[in-house]
């Protein structure tokens, strides 16, 4: 994926969501994943794919259950 690519990308999410804070880092190294952020919070990648000469991105996010509340009691 080009940093172009990335940019606009970032910039759809962020006015889709609206949310100024999302990042997208372009990789360290070619073949490495595409990290997307809100603020220092990784939350996810971001995938690109091509078929029949059209282009779509996917964002994969992921939610660790440390991360999560405690679920309420019963």
């Amino acid at each position: 994926m080009t940093p172009t690519e990335i940019a606009r990308v970032a910039e759809y999410l962020r006015k889709t969501f609206g949310n100024n804070k999302i990042e997208i880092d372009v990789p360290a190294k070619k073949g490495f994943p595409v990290e997307v952020r809100v603020g220092e919070e990784f939350i996810g990648v971001l995938h690109r794919d091509e078929d029949e000469g059209e282009v779509s991105y996917s964002v994969q996010i992921m939610i660790l259950e440390e991360d999560l509340p405690p679920a309420p009691r019963r």
